[in-house]
């Protein structure tokens, strides 16, 4: 009777939290298109999102108002003359489309909201926001397309296929990043000028000495045969009424510099830059500055400018003055033009590379007079900068590299033709701080030689530089080496997230693999807010599909070969993006592309096997491998069954009906196929395993066989894995899930070889690509593929959010929060934390004298279930020291199989309970 009372009160307590009066909501973390305040963005209806905040239990938003003006004093009077949705009945915060008046070329746009409580209490408007259009149209563009092509020939540059270090000696061939300038008069007071900027290569851009932004590598990575970036800079601040002057520097960049291991020049020969100066006076009138043939250029100090190959700066031949007016250029040479390409220019979508940090060394060691070896203690990405003093002609040389030979020489095999080298030659005497412009380097030692001088710790900073993606997440628990481990794959985040999902930062590859980025994707959405990132590299994605639906195996595509679990990312990453953010516009946006992929998919099988050729199990253990078709049709399946279920929510139920028909077919022909007559699977390795049971392809009773085989598997193993990129990021879960959590555990806890911790034993700050890739006492694997710096290595991080700290999201964009943490492995406390696009989830536990104290807190219009480890009677439960299921939000679901559930609502909450033995 006692439980039945306590029932009723918690689910009527539950349902009326928040009944009384309560201070009225508040509003933040306002986004258009997953930006704050963004400039020069082409989306016709740009998708507004906000975060709803109250300091009660059960805050929720029943209502909006959003008002959009064409000035900010439209906006402080209330005035939404672009957009006045009126009071609308909805929770609705996020992906919520403008419907406005349609938008023009450069339109600034100001809005604010109001929302109402569940008491139709509104809150107070917001503080103004804005966002503001690019050139919509192609015809807006007016600039000429110019360069200087002195120096250059028409020669393709190849690097052999996974090349040898013998061959950086002559692979490289000079490319300088030509300085351009021109100038103009202002004769009246300047209200507002926006630069627009592009290029066929690498800018950086210059007004009055000034630098226009800090972000680096612009306009950004695509196929620039089809399609380029453009960028948007507000330079009201740069220009001055009198003589004023544009400058800027082209670097190679990814257009005519090396790409992977196919050289230079692998989209064109001739890079090109293109700007339009967009100028409003105060009087209202408008004047437009472009790129033209008026502009001059010359070479200067940047010799050679390559990402892989490293900067060379001569600083004999610096410009003193080059960007300010009344500079003597008789001696330049007006640039070379072309008029028009035949290719897209898109606004560029996404957060851009800046710099984050600056390393100070962690120790600095002679080698020799003039010679010495700097140690970061860490691998990260970015470049040095570092100040010099010498005499006029000296040539100083760093060489960066991620490990030391045993007898503290640079380990640089694995960087194969990738030359890594900044060269800088003094002027004069003088100190002088550099860093390069427009290259940079995977890298945690670099060796400096012919240094002037003794190099102390405050002449040398290493610079981290990756794309301006906000931290999402954070865990920390008792487990040191857990503490370590998710470090690392932090740091493989930032070092390869750099404009677009790089497989590793340091050799002549560096490219957008597609299984890395599938694999990874939701680990990279709890570390860090990938929308934009992700969204954008989804265009790259979808440019590199071939007519017959076929996908190359990375984006942008520089090489061909089509494998299965490559191409079916066209599927899985926007299905990431939807569950992660509520993001439907990305299914739309990519679903003619899904179908195409698995219409190639279903012509190259045969009864239900694909027969797509694929890389398997990338770097698994010798021996325990996985079969092509095996892999293959798995992720046949996998695909099959996500685009069913994208296609329920696009509405598209015929193709949702086919796709899971699909899906059935496929699964009855893997078990037919693959599992043999002794009920173990084909090539019986762990990877198998963990792909049949992750992608749900086995009856109950082949799960239950499956996972005794897999347990069995890593007993042989000697408790250790063997699975390889797409299996190690899967193997935790299926574990997890299937009744083995301390096997998990122990996988994640151990330092024997092959593991995690083995890495970390042999002092390992980034997951490496292979398991063997440094045995330690100086014995390298060299292999050409020996990455320091995997990030898809560090997929275990996933597990870390999801399942020690519990956080997971049960509809899409965490709208509703599972919170489920699972203790094992000795671990006495966790803490978990995820910014999602609701606002903050934080799940953080500890263990004291046999209880299991739980602090959560949900965000504001969400609602979560919590599921707590623990064998007890609902009654033992207690929440700030009250009995849980009569706590205010919190209504009692269920208990059993060593585990007590409840639904909460929003707000903060403190469990308390006896832990399950």
């Amino acid at each position: 009777m006692l439980r039945i009372t306590i029932v009723l009160t918690s689910i009527l307590l539950f349902l009326t939290a928040c009944e009384e009066k309560k201070a009225p909501l508040t509003t933040a973390n306002f986004t258009v298109e997953y930006l704050t305040n963004p400039t020069g963005i082409d989306a016709a209806a740009p998708r507004l999102a906000w975060t709803v905040q109250g300091a009660y239990r059960g805050a929720r938003q029943s209502a909006y108002q959003i008002l959009v003006a064409s000035t900010r004093e439209k906006l402080d009077l209330n005035q939404g003359d672009l957009w006045d949705t009126g009071k609308i009945a909805s929770d609705g915060s996020i992906q919520i489309p403008y419907q406005g008046q349609p938008l023009r070329s450069e339109q600034v746009c100001f809005w604010k909201i109001r929302v109402w409580d569940g008491q139709d209490v509104a809150s107070a408007w917001s503080d103004t926001q804005f966002w503001s259009m690019g050139l919509l149209d192609r015809s807006d563009w007016k600039a000429t397309w110019i360069g200087y092509d002195a120096g250059l020939k028409d020669k393709r540059h190849p690097v052999k296929p996974w090349g040898n270090e013998t061959e950086r000696k002559d692979v490289y061939r000079p490319l300088p990043a030509p300085f351009m300038r021109y100038e103009f008069e202002l004769d009246k007071p300047v209200r507002q000028a926006t630069l627009y900027a592009t290029a066929l290569g690498d800018y950086r851009f210059f007004f009055n000495t000034n630098r226009v932004g800090n972000d680096y590598f612009t306009p950004g990575w695509t196929d620039y045969n089809k399609r380029v970036y453009y960028r948007t800079y507000d330079v009201t601040s740069l220009l001055k009424t009198g003589p004023n002057v544009a400058g800027a520097i082209l670097g190679p960049g990814w257009y005519s510099g090396n790409v992977a291991n196919l050289g230079q020049n692998f989209y064109g020969d001739k890079p090109r830059l293109r700007g339009q100066l967009h100028i409003t006076y105060e009087d209202g009138t408008r004047d437009t500055i472009m790129t033209s043939s008026k502009w001059k250029t010359a070479h200067g100090p940047i010799r050679e400018a390559d990402m892989q190959g490293g900067e060379h700066f001569d600083a004999r031949m610096v410009w003193h003055g080059w960007d300010q007016p009344e500079f003597n250029d008789k001696n330049w040479s007006p640039v070379d033009t072309t008029d028009s390409y035949d290719i897209e220019l898109q606004a560029y979508p996404a957060q851009p590379v800046v710099k984050h940090v600056e390393l100070p060394p962690h120790s600095i060691t002679r080698l020799a007079p003039g010679f010495y070896l700097v140690d970061f203690g860490q691998n990260f990405t970015g470049w040095t900068r570092v100040q010099l003093t010498g005499s006029s002609g000296l040539k100083i040389e760093q060489r960066f590299a991620e490990m030391l030979n045993s007898d503290k020489s640079l380990y640089v095999k694995n960087l194969r033709s990738a030359r890594a080298t900044d060269t800088f030659i003094c002027r004069r005497p003088e100190p002088t701080v550099w860093e390069p412009n427009f290259t940079y380097h995977g890298f945690r030692y670099v060796e400096l030689s012919n240094y002037p001088g003794h190099l102390t710790p405050d002449k040398i900073r290493g610079v981290v530089a990756y794309s301006n993606l906000p931290r999402t997440g954070n865990f920390i628990c008792s487990d040191s080496l857990l503490n370590v481990l998710y470090q690392s794959a932090l740091w493989s985040q930032r070092s390869n997230f750099l404009d677009i999902p790089t497989d590793c930062p340091q050799r002549d590859e560096r490219a957008g693999w597609m299984g890395d980025v599938q694999v990874f994707a939701r680990a990279a959405a709890y570390n860090m807010d990938v929308s934009a990132f992700l969204s954008k590299w989804m265009r790259e994605v979808a440019e590199t599909q071939y007519e017959d639906g076929r996908l190359p195996s990375m984006a942008p595509r520089i090489y061909g070969k089509t494998a299965a679990g490559w191409g079916d990312a066209i599927i899985i990453v926007p299905w990431r993006l939807y569950e992660i953010y509520g993001d439907k516009r990305i299914l739309e946006e990519h679903y003619e592309g899904m179908k195409a992929w698995m219409t190639y998919v279903e012509k190259n099988s045969e009864n239900g096997i694909s027969k797509v050729w694929s890389f398997g199990d990338w770097q698994h253990i010798e021996g325990d491998v996985i079969p092509t078709d095996l892999f293959s049709t798995a992720y046949f399946a996998h695909s099959a069954n996500l685009l069913s279920q994208i296609a329920t929510v696009l509405g598209k139920n015929d193709d949702a009906a086919r796709y899971q028909q699909l899906f059935a077919q496929i699964k009855t022909a893997f078990k037919e196929e693959f599992i043999l007559s002794s009920g173990l699977l084909e090539g019986n390795s762990q990877s198998a395993y963990v792909l049949a049971l992750q992608f749900n392809l086995l009856s109950d009773e082949e799960r239950s066989k499956a996972i005794k085989n897999l347990m069995r598997r890593i007993k042989i193993q000697n408790h250790v894995l063997s699975t390889g990129l797409h299996a190690s990021g899967k193997i935790l879960s299926v574990l997890g899930e299937n009744g083995h959590k301390d096997k998990a555990y122990e996988l994640l806890q151990t330092d024997k070889y092959p593991s995690w911790g083995f890495q970390i034993a042999r002092n390992a700050t980034t997951p490496w690509e292979r398991w063997d890739g440094y045995l330690g006492a100086g014995k390298f694997n060299d292999s050409p593929t020996n990455s320091f710096n995997h990030f898809v290595f560090g997929s275990y991080v996933e597990w870390f959010y999801s399942t020690i700290a519990g956080i997971r999201s049960l509809e899409p964009g965490y709208k509703k929060i599972l919170i489920a943490p699972r203790p094992g492995g000795g671990l006495t406390f966790a803490k978990g934390e995820y910014l999602s696009i609701y606002g903050k989830i934080a799940s953080n536990w500890e263990i004291v004298d046999g209880r299991f104290l739980l602090h959560i807190e949900i965000p504001a219009n969400t609602t979560a279930r919590v599921i707590l480890p623990s064998d007890a009677p609902m009654e033992a439960v207690t929440e700030s020291g009250n009995i849980a299921a009569e706590a205010e939000g919190v209504m009692f679901v269920k208990a059993g199989d060593g585990a007590i559930e409840f639904e909460v609502q929003s707000g903060v909450y403190q469990f308390e309970v006896p832990i399950s033995n």
